[in-house]
């Protein structure tokens, strides 16, 4: 098969945020790149495929798409490939800035595509594009947020997406940590890689699982509003405004192990391999952020980025795929997004099962090839 590369598009956006260590370019001229796959395509329809950190360049679903005539973006946000600083606001007002350049470009229709965690970004874009209300960051923070910066887009099709990065996040914390500042400090009694607690998990058990790790994340965020909150009092211009912190062992949803829970045609583990491995590992979900930070993408309470409540305050058609084989997006929370779209109009989701796919569908080229051709079905049938 030819190799196709598409064209490099580099946009400039607003400033705000730093996104790396080193390099000062993007705070003098900040600016996001894209890959447009759209040899051979004409103008009338456009899919984006984006996530808030990962760099999709290399999305399975580029040339797929582009061989059918449909032109695809893939497009990073100014936080690609670091989310110590990451903010879902900046990113929002990113995607806006791709979803204007190829209105620029000329075409009539554009598609979201939120692919994993993109599928939150997606929506919590689109309800602010239908109707802005954000006018600072969850740490209140002004944000120079304005309706030209959010086009409209055309469709959502959400494939193999989880509802949002804090609800993930907390989900997949490990509750038995007792202490921040240690990472192996631990209560063996809410360990799920305690062998006495199972596979399979009591429910009962689980109760209070899941009770303690959403009690772990409002004590980061009652920590870190209380750190932010002493910044801000600060008059020293030169003192500190925000700082950066670990989140130990951020690998420990016991849906991992357990097949009884959530049931799907997934094996046991993780897109990484061994669970418990992950969840002592240097990288993983959240590992590394600042305060500020914490709010915007990690915390249950303050996010404004949870992707089903946002998804039920837009009005757009929505396409909700389910692969059944993926073991980090599970259908119960794939259901979310159905049930999300019919408390605003009754039948404006088409629901999907991409049967014995996995999260990342790598070697699966058969799949890749089904799913291309549902969106490119569902895209001519708006």
């Amino acid at each position: 098969m030819k190799a196709t590369y598409g064209r490099l598009v580099a946009i400039e956006v607003k400033p705000g945020g730093p996104s790396d260590s080193q390099s000062g370019l993007n705070l003098l001229k900040p600016t996001i790149y894209g890959r447009l796959a759209a040899e051979g395509c004409g103008r009338e329809v456009a899919f984006v495929v984006i996530h808030p950190s990962s760099n999709f360049f290399g999305h399975y679903l580029l040339e797929p798409l582009e061989r059918r005539g449909r032109a695809i973006l893939a497009l990073n946000t100014r936080f690609a490939g670091n989310d110590t600083t990451l903010t879902m606001e900046r990113c929002i007002q990113d995607l806006g800035a791709g979803i204007a350049f190829l209105r620029r470009e000329g075409y009539q229709r554009i598609l979201l595509l939120g692919n994993s965690g993109g599928g939150s970004l997606a929506a919590f874009y689109q309800s602010q594009a239908e109707r802005l209300t954000i006018r600072d960051t969850p740490d209140g923070r002004p944000i120079d947020l304005a309706p030209a910066d959010l086009p409209p887009v055309d469709g959502l099709a959400m494939c193999a997406a989880h509802p949002g990065r804090a609800q993930v996040l907390t989900d997949w914390l490990d509750p038995s940590v007792i202490d921040e500042a240690d990472m192996l400090a631990s209560d063996p009694e809410l360990d799920m890689y305690n062998p006495k607690k199972g596979p399979p998990y009591d429910r009962q058990w689980l109760e209070r699982y899941r009770a303690a790790q959403r009690a772990r994340n409002e004590r980061i965020t009652d920590w870190a509003l209380a750190r932010i909150r002493a910044f801000d009092a600060n008059p020293d211009p030169d003192g500190p405004k925000d700082a950066p912190f670990l989140v130990f062992r951020t690998a420990a949803d016991p849906r991992f192990l357990d097949l009884t829970l959530d049931p799907s045609d997934r094996k046991a583990g993780t897109t990484r391999g061994s669970p418990r491995a992950s969840n002592y590992g240097v990288l993983h979900t959240g590992r590394i952020c600042s305060l500020r930070s914490w709010l915007s993408q990690w915390s249950v309470r303050c996010s404004r980025a949870d992707g089903p409540a946002c998804l039920a305050r837009t009005r757009v058609p929505v396409l909700s795929v389910l692969y059944s084989a993926d073991t980090v997006v599970f259908p119960s929370q794939v259901a979310q997004w159905a049930k999300a779209a019919a408390s605003r109009t009754s039948g404006r989701c088409k629901e999907y099962t991409l049967k014995g796919a996995t999260h990342h569908m790598i070697g699966q080229p058969q799949l890749v090839e089904e799913l291309a051709d549902l969106l490119v079905g569902w895209a001519s049938e708006l």
